[in-house]
């Protein structure tokens, strides 16, 4: 199973891969997952969180990078089997609060016609079991008062209620404002607002982070993120 470590111990797992990302953060006293996968994935998510070797595999939180079906869609399952913190955007409280959180649209031709297909078949095939989250993030959220060195921020973009996890400021887990899945590009296929999101990898940038974990695809660099950046900011011209 693929892992990485902060200078200061804490473990990052990815304890679940291929339809989308999800990862287990661990500083061997508290458990942080974050995202769920789709429904189907649930007993292959338990399995590898199972299959880890700690001295205690109980979830404190459940931080979901943002409500879209493929990563939340065992978000109640585990809330409920776990008694865990459920952590979103503000921004998607109420998406959560019904069970279905809009897609977001294609970034290129070909992504264009899926997204809008898939938004005329919505709810139907994209929902998930609705949840109650437990704390919100606006703006950014800082986790030390429950002895941890974990920020959330918000990074808007792929969706309007994005955010981002900062681990020890060496490891940012970024949900699907990144992907992993082409060589030599981390631009999504899928986004609300391209800008406001490369905006966001600016804020990225301005952490301390090497690597970017994304929802889909491969571990990115430090490196790649900053050449993207500079690409995309001069194609939209963005100040």
């Amino acid at each position: 199973m693929k892992n990485w470590k902060t200078k200061y111990g804490y473990e990052v797992y990815r304890v679940l891969a291929g339809r989308s990302n999800c990862y287990l953060v661990s500083n061997g006293k508290h458990n942080i997952l974050i995202d769920t996968g789709i429904g189907s994935a649930f007993k292959k998510l338990h399995q590898n969180i199972e299959s880890l070797i700690l001295s205690n595999k109980k979830i404190s939180f459940l931080i979901l990078t943002h409500t879209h079906f493929d990563h939340c869609q065992n978000a109640k399952r585990i809330k409920e089997f776990e008694n865990c913190r459920v952590i979103i955007s503000e921004k998607e409280k109420e998406s959560v609060e019904k069970g279905y959180t809009t897609l977001p649209n294609g970034t290129v031709p070909l992504t264009k016609l899926i997204a809008a297909l898939g938004k005329k078949i919505g709810e139907r095939k994209f929902g998930y079991e609705k949840f109650f989250p437990d704390i919100l993030v606006l703006e950014s959220i800082d986790l030390i008062k429950y002895g941890l060195d974990i920020k959330v921020v918000a990074t808007p973009g792929h969706s309007q209620g994005s955010i981002s996890v900062i681990i020890d400021n060496e490891i940012a887990l970024v949900g699907d404002t990144l992907f992993g899945i082409y060589i030599n590009s981390v631009f999504p296929s899928y986004a609300e607002d391209p800008i406001e999101m490369i905006m966001s990898w600016g804020k990225l940038l301005d952490t301390s982070c090497r690597i970017f974990l994304p929802g889909h695809g491969r571990a990115i660099k430090r490196e790649l993120l900053q050449k993207e950046f500079e690409r995309y900011t001069k194609r939209y011209n963005i100040q």
